[in-house]
Formats: structure tokens, sequence, C-alpha cells
């Protein structure tokens, strides 16, 4: 906003041209002695607009000051008061109190480093205000600088008015040597890689400060390398929160999500870093070695989709391989690993996976597993252990779940000291109705009686077996039955062998086979793909 000598002045201006503009030259001696008059008036007109500002800008003393300031912030108008007191003290440099009263805008501004430079330089001025050392000596606190703290305190005990200032300082001075202890020995922890300590020594630091980055990235490391993955992503997110270019912690906090296998999320603090640094190695590095297991992985499924069991182990064991220890990733990965040697019946493989998985670290996920990779192999009592520790390790949402699969090793296991229809028609016993079918037409048509003249009564046996096998897992009620371990046929009893299905073994062939001998003996050829294995 313009002064009034400033304003004076422009009007003075303006005037001078319209008169000259207007005037009649004929009357230019009395024109001259217009103007001269006017211009005298103007000057003194903007002689008293000067000396006016200038009696108000000497208005403005720093008490003045003080008191605009004071209104600003009790109407949190922080920057307003800010220059105010900033004037105050231009005005009165050596005057402590405009030190003072700025620090309190700053502390309640959060400019914690502000105020600290305030309320230190306040202190220089009047070194007997035990309150403002206190406050000073709290402020290094929050900043770890508890060494320092300490010695504040110890000084302004010395100046302690009363009984209440002498508790505090007594009391600050012991926090602050316990902190600056603490720091001490979280550092010694830290350089020897002891980081277990290092992190309970840092807790302790980071109970007395407020702000102090350089510790809480220590902590968030140390936490790293004892594989508190969580405490690693808890303490950098605080950090970044304040600190939102410290390139580090994006990296620190990029790796913890990482051994998380949570992908996603370590993706984009690895981009965040690099989009401070383009070159920053950690960040690089990470980034690169995240998208070459992804992408092996991705490859890995979509083999396994496609039915591809054999290519779909090779890249998701590419991918394991880029990094073993990351075994957040490695542990699910080796699950889909088994369940593709599942697919290939290479049980005994299956197994191995899977105890490699239990070995690690037993989880139901793994026990369960190496069950159903025992169960495929017809090694039902392991099986049934296995299942029985899954049951064993349990939490409650989860008992009910393994108390199926123990009832399901029990039936197997019972199954498979009589007749075994599974085993008869060669197909595990998660297989689908596809799987099912196309394995009774290959045996049907391998041991039909006509076909088998020279043995045709192990034929017979066979190709009777194979119907009934065939006539209960195709019907989706009875094989629900069978697989409690219930009896599928009415006076059922006693050993496999009492057992009859209900239709003759030759009609039911015919009925399966009505298209002619010509498409049997086709999908009999393409049953030798199949590779079926026996026990």
């Amino acid at each position: 906003m313009n002064s009034l000598g400033q304003m004076m002045r422009h009007l003075a201006t303006l005037s001078l041209v319209y008169l000259l503009r207007f005037t009649n030259q004929s009357l230019f001696p009395t024109t001259t002695v217009l103007l001269a008059t006017y211009c005298c008036i103007g000057v003194s007109f903007i002689h008293v607009a000067d000396a006016t500002e200038g009696e108000q800008k000497q208005e403005l003393t720093a008490g003045k000051l003080r008191s605009l300031g004071e209104v600003a912030l009790s109407e949190r108008k922080f920057p307003e008061a800010e220059s105010y007191y900033k004037q105050a003290i231009q005005v009165e440099p050596d005057n402590a109190m405009n030190y003072y009263k700025l620090y309190s805008v700053h502390k309640r501004m959060r400019s914690l480093s502000e105020a600290l430079d305030d309320i230190t330089k306040a202190v220089a001025l009047k070194v007997e205000k035990t309150d403002w050392r206190i406050l000073k000596a709290k402020l290094l606190v929050d900043f770890g600088r508890c060494d320092e703290a300490h010695v504040e305190y110890m000084e302004a005990r010395k100046y302690a008015k009363d009984e209440k200032q002498a508790k505090q300082t007594v009391d600050g001075a012991r926090d602050s040597k316990s902190c600056a202890d603490l720091t001490v020995r979280a550092l010694e922890a830290y350089q020897k890689e002891d980081w277990r300590q290092a992190v309970l020594n840092f807790n302790q630091v980071l109970a007395y400060t407020l702000d102090t980055p350089d510790l809480l990235f220590m902590k968030a490391q140390s936490e790293y390398y004892t594989k508190d993955y969580y405490g690693v992503v808890s303490d950098t997110g605080k950090l970044l929160k304040n600190y939102p270019k410290h390139i580090e912690a994006y990296q620190l906090r990029g790796e913890a999500y990482f051994r998380l296998n949570d992908m996603e999320m370590a993706v984009k603090h690895f981009r965040e870093g690099l989009k401070l640094d383009p070159e920053h190695k950690g960040c690089k590095q990470g980034h690169k070695i995240l998208k070459k297991i992804t992408k092996k992985d991705k490859k890995g499924d979509d083999f396994f989709e496609k039915g591809e069991y054999q290519e779909a182990i090779g890249r998701w064991w590419e991918a394991m391989n880029t990094d073993i220890t990351l075994l957040s990733f490695v542990r699910p990965t080796l699950l889909k690993v088994v369940k593709a040697h599942l697919k290939l019946k290479e049980y005994e493989k299956a197994i191995e996976e899977a105890k490699k998985h239990v070995d690690n670290e037993e989880s139901i996920e793994g026990l369960h597993a190496l069950g159903e990779a025992q169960i495929a192999a017809e090694k039902y009592d392991e099986a049934l252990r296995t299942y029985q520790r899954a049951m064993e390790i349990a939490p409650d949402d989860k008992k009910r779940e393994c108390q199926q699969k123990v009832e399901e090793a029990q039936t197997a296991l019972k199954q498979s000291k009589e007749k075994n229809y599974y085993k008869i028609l060669g197909v595990p016993r998660n297989a689908a109705q596809k799987e099912i079918k196309k394995a009774y037409r290959d045996l049907a048509l391998k041991w039909h009686p006509d076909k088998n003249a020279d043995n045709k009564e192990e034929a017979e046996k066979m190709f009777q077996d194979i119907s009934e096998a065939y006539e209960v897992l195709s019907d989706k009620e009875m094989r629900a039955k069978y697989d409690r371990g219930e009896d599928v046929f009415e006076n059922q009893g006693g050993g496999g062998g009492q057992r009859r299905h209900h239709m003759d073994p030759n009609m039911f062939f015919q009925q399966h086979f009505r298209q002619g001998g010509g498409g049997g003996h086709h999908r009999g050829g393409g049953g030798q793909r199949m590779h079926f294995r026996y026990g």
C-alpha cells in the first residue's frame, strides 16, 4: 500500500501535466506563477505527509510490535506473529524477550530447529533465566543432543529460584544423562552389529527424543537385520512422513516390502527413491532384482495354466534362485512347484519339495501339501501322521479344516487295505472327472477279456475291478461316500472281494464305447501319452 507522501507526489505530477496541456500560451506568465505556487503547496503537503508517515513508523516500537505479535499468536496467525517478532528484534536486537517470543511462535509452528536457535539466543542474553534454560534443554533432548541437554540442566540448577525449578533441573539432568548413556550404548551395539541389542537401546533412546531421523533410521536398519520387516515398514514410514526426500529410507522400506513378498509396494518405494536420484545404486539394484523375479514367476504361472507343468517348474526355480534367501517368496513358490509335480504324477519329487518347505519352517500349508503328496504316493500312514501334526499346530480357526484332512487320510489308509478304486484306475484322489473317464477307457480297452485270450481269468477280474471303480468314481454321490469311507453298495461288507457293482461289466463297457471300437482304440493310443504310474 502507497504512503501518503507518495500519493501527494503523484497528484502534483498529474496536475502539472494537465495545466501545461490545457493552458493558453498567451497566458503563459500567469500560468507560470500559478504553477510555482502550486508546486510550493504540493511540496509542503509532501513534507507533511512524509513527516506523518515517519511519526507512524516511530510509533511501532519493539513493545508495540510484541503486542501485535501476541494478538496474532492468540488468533493462530503464526506467520504474522513471526513477522512482528522479527521486526521487534531488528528494533531491539539485544532484548532477550524478543527472541523468547519468537521461540514461542516457532514452537507452535513445529519449527523446532528455529525454536532452538531462538531460545539459545535468548539464554545467551539472559543467562539467569532458569525457565528458559529448561526449555532449551528440553529441545536439545528432542533433537537427541542429550549430552548438551545435561550440561544445560546443570547450568540451570545454579540459577534456580525456588524448589520447583530446582526439582525440574534435577529431574531433567537425570533423564538427559540416562538418554545420553543409552545413545552411546545404542551406537556401540550398532557398530558391533549386535542388532537386537541395538534395537532395544534405540527404542529406549527414542522414548526420550522427538526429532532424531538418524537414530530412527539406524533403528530401522537394525530391525531389518533381525528380520523384523514390519518394524522396518513402520519406522521408515514415520521417517518419510517428516523427511520425504530421505532416499535411503525409501530403499530400506522397499527392501522390507520385498522381504515380505509385497512386490507392488516394494516397486513403488524403489521408484520413489529413483525419482529423487535416478542413479541411486541401492534403489536401482533392488528394482532390477524385483522385476527379474516377478517376471519369471509370472511366466511360471502362465505355463501352469496352460498345463505345461515342467516348464512352469523351471521358471519358478529360476525365480527362486535369483535370491534363494527371499523366503517370503520362496516358500509359497515351492508349494506351487509341489502342485506341478503332483500334476505330472511325480509323487516322490513332490514329497521331496514339500519336505523342504516343512523342514525350513512348519506351517499348515506346508504340512497339507506334504500330506497330499504322500497320499498320492500311497504312503497313507505317513500322510496320516503329517495331517495329525498339522492338527497339533493349527490355530482354532484352522482346526476344522485340519480335522477333515485327518479323516481323509484315515479313510485312504482304510481303503488301501481293501479295494482302492483310485489305485485301480491309476489316478490321484483329487483327479477330475475328465481324467477318471480317460483312465477308465484306456484300461478297459487294455484289459477287455476279448483282447486277453492268453490270460482271460486275470483280465476278467481286472476288467470287473476297472468297471466297478469307474462306476463309483464317476458318480458324484457315490464318490463322496467312498471318500468318506462309507459303503457305496448295498449289503457291502467284509473284504474287497465281496463288493459287487450294479451293472454287468460288459454292458457297462458297451455303454461307454457305443461309438465303436475304432474310436476306442484311438483314445487308447492317446492314453499312452498320459504315462500312468502304478504303486
